[in-house]
């Protein structure tokens, strides 16, 4: 069973930092993406970042550069810093991942497989 868990959601101030973590299991694809997503209440869920089993990374432009995805293939965990953080990054935020490689890997209707989501608050 694929199972991912994020964690290290939390309260912030504006202009802080956080680094949220997804933890992946029971995923046996050697080519793989996964994707970092949020959602703050009453809008579409919106594709943040992605990286690939090959290592190349893809960030939407509406982060100007503020977020940084990362893997550690050793723990089988995938990370989302997050810098500068503003109000309206105050969502929850979900990683997902699926077999094989994508270029175009922002569309949340990709992935069939999804974390439980964790919050993140920034207050201003």
């Amino acid at each position: 069973e694929v199972q991912l868990v994020e964690s290290g959601g939390g309260l912030v101030q504006a202009g802080g930092s956080l680094r949220l973590s997804c933890a992946v299991s029971g995923f046996t694809f050697d080519d793989y993406t996964i994707g970092w997503f949020r959602q703050a209440p009453g809008k579409e869920r919106e594709g943040l970042s992605c990286i690939r089993s090959s290592g190349t990374r893809y960030y939407a432009d509406s982060l100007e550069g503020r977020f940084t995805i990362s893997s550690d293939n050793a723990k089988n965990t995938v990370y989302l810093q997050m810098n500068s953080l503003k109000p309206e990054d105050t969502a929850v935020y979900y990683c997902a991942t699926v077999a094989g490689v994508y270029m175009r890997c922002l569309g949340y209707g990709l992935y069939p497989y999804w974390g439980q989501g964790t919050q993140v608050t920034v207050s201003s």
